[in-house]
């Protein structure tokens, strides 16, 4: 079952190609084919100097489709996908559905370019449905009192927030912690929270280097790497499963992990129940 965008959010806020967006960029790195000259620039400016951003780009989506894995084998069947990105096969839903076909999901991003595709988004087994909502990171009320998302997710069951790669395009002054402490407080008992985020800790001139293409190109958004003490604080409230946040390969990896490969994928991601579920 689905539930289509309403038609007036389909013509808000055009695309602009000038403009490097995070999940053009992002998409263009995992290979995709929605992105524009100046993301293409932006990508290949940012590769040039720390080549790991492409292994890092395929590191986090194949630890996004193990956390999700992970959830739905343990009973979540809501889940919550915040800051979505351009849908690259297989999408959450696709992932959940293929342990529990009754899964629900909510996407929720603020690029003109994903509502595009919000019909591949949106697409769902017969027992399970899927929406997607317009919306801002950095205003979760939004998202929390958008129709579509209780009309989807039962409020009185447990929901896995999802933020994949997108909590380091959220500035210090913007107060990334007040932004997951919102999510948070909304969720259900019993409810997980899967986060990944890009770390200065591993090469930390060259990461810098690197975040800065993101500014030099006036992208829609800024990176911010963050060392581990500080993606950890975003659980505050959550129990973390086993092995803790840690560098995305060593998360629950599907075989041994290279070495190299602790080298090249500058993310750091965990899972964590809510406290007082």
């Amino acid at each position: 079952m689905t539930h289509e965008p309403p038609l007036g959010d389909r013509t808000q806020a055009p695309v602009n190609p000038y403009v490097p967006h995070p999940a053009r960029i992002y998409d263009y790195l995992l290979g995709g084919k929605d992105h524009y000259a100046a993301d293409r620039a932006a990508a290949e400016e940012t590769s040039r100097r720390a080549p790991q951003v492409r292994e890092s780009a395929r590191a986090n989506r194949a630890w996004m489709r193990r956390a999700v894995r992970y959830l739905a084998g343990r009973g979540m069947r809501q889940f919550l996908d915040v800051g979505t990105g351009i849908p690259t096969s297989p999408n959450l839903h696709e992932v959940a559905q293929r342990i529990s076909p009754d899964c629900r999901v909510v996407y929720a991003d603020n690029d003109p370019v994903v509502l595009a595709h919000a019909r591949a988004l949106v697409s769902s087994s017969d027992e399970g449905r899927t929406a997607y909502i317009r919306a801002d990171l950095r205003r979760p009320d939004e998202i929390l009192r958008a129709p579509a998302l209780w009309e989807t997710l039962d409020r009185d069951r447990p929901v896995a927030l999802t933020l994949s790669a997108v909590l380091h395009f959220v500035r210090d002054e913007e107060e990334p912690a007040r932004i997951v402490a919102a999510f948070r407080d909304a969720l259900p008992p019993g409810s997980y929270l899967a986060l990944s985020h890009t770390t200065n800790d591993i090469q930390p001139r060259r990461a810098a280097d690197a975040a800065a293409v993101y500014g030099e190109r006036r992208a829609a958004a800024l990176m911010v790497p963050r060392p581990l003490h500080q993606v950890e604080a975003f659980f505050d409230g959550f129990d973390v499963v086993e092995p803790g946040v840690v560098q995305l390969p060593r998360w629950h990896p599907d075989g041994p992990v290279r070495p190299r490969l602790l080298d090249d994928v500058w993310l750091y991601g965990g899972v964590g129940r809510l406290a007082n579920g």
